[in-house]
């Protein structure tokens, strides 16, 4: 019809939309995507979680007297069995909508039950057992990575982020108990929640997006095949 831009024209004009956008996105956070952003995120995750040894083990006791060990066991069994199943498509989803948007959600749901340790045991330990679902910070991480470095520098990277996490838990469960001795189970729980939303601002404003355009662009609107989603393939 007249007056009516051609179809084509129609097409092109969007893709410099998705284009803007997508460059928009990748200009968020401080500097280039690198393998130093991802291993923030991990150590202060991991940090958090590591300064709730002593206090955890007491509410669970508190909370459980009879079959201590064996809701440990239930609690962390469940947790386990969904971030086993979520994983796959977690990743997947991240190739297709970026990494940065699935790192802060992972990051927050893996996190969000540490304030309620003193809030309400009972909800604290239900939150830790739903929070599988998203509890899949590595695979993001890892995807993160790829992302960023070449293949030859892969196994390093990979390497750095996985010795950032063990230092990380190796150094918190000391510094938790030793607070937790002198000031109480309260300050250990309010420094890891401070902590897990340093974690959290630190995604928001510092950690820019590390999926190239291209790559963005091929895959905006994919569908996610079984295959990728499924975790025993």
């Amino acid at each position: 019809m007249a007056g009516e831009p051609p179809a084509g024209t129609g097409r092109v004009v969007l893709v410099k939309k998705i284009v803007m956008k997508d460059g928009a996105a990748l200009q968020q956070g401080i500097g280039r995507p690198s393998v130093y952003h991802a291993v923030v995120v991990i150590f202060l995750e991991f940090f958090a979680w590591g300064l709730l040894t002593t206090p955890m083990l007491t509410v669970l006791h508190e909370t459980f007297p009879q079959h201590t060990f064996l809701m440990n066991g239930l609690i962390q069994g469940v947790k386990g069995l969904l971030s086993f199943m979520s994983a796959p498509l977690i990743g997947a989803l991240s190739d297709v909508w970026g990494r940065r948007s699935f790192l802060l959600v992972t990051v927050f749901f893996t996190c969000a039950p540490i304030p309620l340790m003193r809030l309400s045991p009972w909800w604290y330990f239900a939150m830790i057992s739903m929070s599988g679902a998203f509890s899949v910070t590595f695979s993001v991480i890892f995807a993160y990575v790829a992302d960023v470095t070449e293949e030859r520098e892969r196994s390093t990277a990979y390497g750095l982020v996985s010795a950032t996490f063990a230092a990380s838990l190796v150094t918190s469960p000391a510094i938790g108990a030793y607070l937790s001795a002198w000031y109480g189970d309260n300050l250990v729980v309010l420094v890891a929640t401070l902590i897990a939303l340093a974690d959290i601002c630190f995604i928001l404003l510092a950690v820019p997006e590390s999926l190239p355009d291209k790559m963005r662009l091929n895959t905006w609107g994919a569908p996610i095949s079984w295959e990728q989603a499924d975790p025993f393939t």
